[in-house]
């Protein structure tokens, strides 16, 4: 039987397979389709957060600038002044603020981060630095601000909005036994204590011939090494107080045995054994520039010193006269005849006619010095204040108290190894000597110049006291000019001297850092931060205050040498000025460091 075949069955199959594939090309299509969306939705997606993510980098950058500015007006000695912002966003720009509180942009990549800032309003506050804390026990002022920034390429759709809560703190130096823009050195013969707290931007190197005692919280920013810089030798007993103001021994030397043998560095492992009363790799500290000191308009100190005299030079240098300035650098005529009025409160010496001034061994040359009768300059301030002080008198508070700057004017008073000093006399009491002239607040001597004190200063009626210059020369009450080049006849007697002292040190092997160490040139270490020129050998130099090193020196060049034609050492009883741990006993003007440190960071997502 033959079977049937259906003449259509060719055709149908067809047809079914044709169906199939526009099925299966439709669901491909669909699945393509599907897939695109969700790829491009995904790009989208990811394009959306890149942008989100450059968003939240610019706004961050933008508080970052934001408070850098913020931080650089403190260093300037002043605080923000203006008007708040209401809306940066305004097209009135009276909402966009004034002063240092206005509206500011900046340019990150291709975003604009629009920042401003809001001060809290009970800025500023007095303050001592919690315990635990960076520069704990401290006494700080406070200030508080918020800084803003919010970030996109469209200014009405930002990408991140940031909010950063930042304490802006001052803290004086002179709270510190020693601190050091630089590496500092503490390599004392016989046992030396140091009080209060050390900090050193740079390396800090500890040793003595006995034992050295420190008894504050030390931070370095860099290597704290028991041993020398300038030769690999370390010998000496060494301790720092932990948190429980325990003493507590490096781990190299014990209370029988001193450390022997090469220069050895303090790890993190044995930083334990302070309980976090030493730190190393902190933050380094922005601290002021020496040019702070210069005697020019716009310079901190100048500008607020409340009296301003300089020693003249002619052309060739000489000594021509004394002049009162004022703070725009001209000359006060009638501040000048009054200082002239008044005899014995200012005078000079030229190092080129007899009897010569002052020879400074160290630096192997006469001194043109401007002398200072501190006294009777105070009674000359009281008599002619209105000229020479513009109205202010000695109990004035203004910056604490009062602010001198003495200096020289003249061809060579800039150069890098001059020829000029300024020194101060008679100092004992830092008081006119009429008692019923008003009693001074505290006294700020500065210059740009070598400073030479001669003689007791600030002993008989302490007052906060404070001396920044070019370089710290100490005389004792038995200098006498007469025998400043005669080795034989440079005998010191005890003196005493009660005043903070910023001022030039030099460098060991004139560099800082691992490139000055073992070349054996040794910059005399914070024991002869105080420069010495006479034979002190058995006699005592007490001395309460605190040493600050911000640089070396830029108008003096003699190395450091032990012995004749020099100095011999005095019996050192330094120590740190304990009345200083309160602010209101500070010198006037204290200079300061700032930090910032911040509380508060909060991101408010787009809207």
């Amino acid at each position: 039987m033959n079977a049937y075949i259906d003449p259509n069955r060719h055709h149908r199959e067809k047809g079914f397979a044709l169906i199939t594939v526009m099925v299966m090309v439709g669901v491909l299509a669909a699945l393509a389709a599907a897939y695109y969306a969700l790829t491009m939705s995904e790009v989208s997606s990811q394009r959306s957060q890149a942008g989100l993510n450059t968003g939240f980098n610019a706004a961050e950058a933008g508080l970052n600038l934001r408070a850098k500015a913020l931080r650089s007006i403190f260093q300037s000695y002043n605080a923000p002044s203006g008007n708040p912002a209401t809306n940066c966003q305004s097209t009135n720009s009276t909402d966009w603020g004034t002063g240092d509180y206005i509206c500011k942009n900046y340019t990150v990549g291709n975003r604009t981060a629009t920042t401003y800032l809001k001060a809290n309003p009970n800025n500023p506050v007095a303050i001592t630095i919690p315990g635990g804390e960076l520069y704990a026990g401290l006494n700080a002022q406070e200030y508080v601000y918020d800084i803003y920034s919010r970030a996109g390429t469209d200014p009405s759709k930002p990408e991140a909005i940031l909010q950063m809560r930042t304490k802006v703190r001052l803290v004086p130096l002179f709270q510190f036994a020693a601190f050091y823009n630089k590496d500092l050195e503490i390599e004392p013969g016989p046992n030396m204590n140091l009080a209060g707290p050390v900090h050193v931007n740079g390396d800090l190197y500890l040793g003595s011939g006995a034992t050295l005692s420190i008894g504050g919280q030390t931070t370095v920013t860099d290597n704290l090494y028991h041993g020398r810089k300038d030769t690999n030798s370390c010998s000496g007993k060494v301790t720092i107080t932990d948190a429980a103001e325990t003493p507590q021994y490096t781990p190299f030397s014990s209370a029988s045995s001193g450390c022997s043998g090469g220069r050895k560095q303090v790890t993190k492992g044995d930083l334990p054994t302070w309980s976090g009363n030493v730190q190393t790799g902190v933050d380094r500290v922005q601290v002021p520039p020496p040019e702070d000191m210069d005697p020019k308009p716009g310079a901190a100190y100048w500008d607020k010193a409340d009296l301003r005299i300089a020693l003249k030079l002619d052309s060739s240098n000489a000594p021509s006269g004394v002049d009162v300035y004022n703070s725009d650098g001209s000359i006060n005529y009638s501040a000048s005849n009054a200082l002239t009025s008044c005899s014995g409160a200012v005078s000079y010496s030229d190092k080129n006619t007899s009897p010569h001034g002052l020879y400074n061994s160290r630096e192997g040359k006469w001194i043109s010095m401007l002398d200072v009768n501190v006294p009777s300059l105070l009674e000359c301030a009281h008599k002619h204040s209105i000229s020479m002080m513009g109205g202010k008198d000695l109990n004035d508070t203004t910056e604490g108290g009062l602010v001198f700057y003495f200096t020289v004017k003249g061809p060579n008073s800039s150069a890098s190894a001059n020829d000029y000093g300024v020194r101060l006399k008679n100092g004992g009491t830092l008081a006119s000597p009429h008692s019923t002239d008003p009693a001074i607040k505290g006294l700020t001597v500065v210059t740009n110049q070598a400073i030479y004190v001669q003689g007791d200063y600030n002993k008989t009626n302490k007052k906060p006291a404070g001396i920044l210059a070019d370089s710290f020369n100490v005389l004792s009450n038995n200098w006498n000019d007469a025998n400043s080049q005669s080795w034989g006849h440079r005998k010191a007697t005890s003196t005493t001297i009660n005043a903070a002292v910023l001022s030039g040190t030099d460098s060991t092997g004139n560099a800082e850092g691992a490139a000055g160490q073992d070349n054996g040139h040794y910059n005399g270490g914070l024991e002869n931060y105080p420069r010495f020129l006479e034979q002190w050998s058995g006699k005592t130099l007490t001395y309460r205050g605190s040493f600050v090193s911000l640089g070396k020196p830029r108008h003096v060049n003699g190395a450091w040498v032990y012995g004749n034609p020099q100095y011999t050492a005095p019996v050192r009883d330094f120590g740190y000025d304990t009345s200083f741990n309160n602010a209101a006993n500070l010198p006037p003007l204290s200079p300061r460091f700032v930090y910032l440190k911040q509380e508060m960071f909060d991101r408010t997502y787009t809207r």
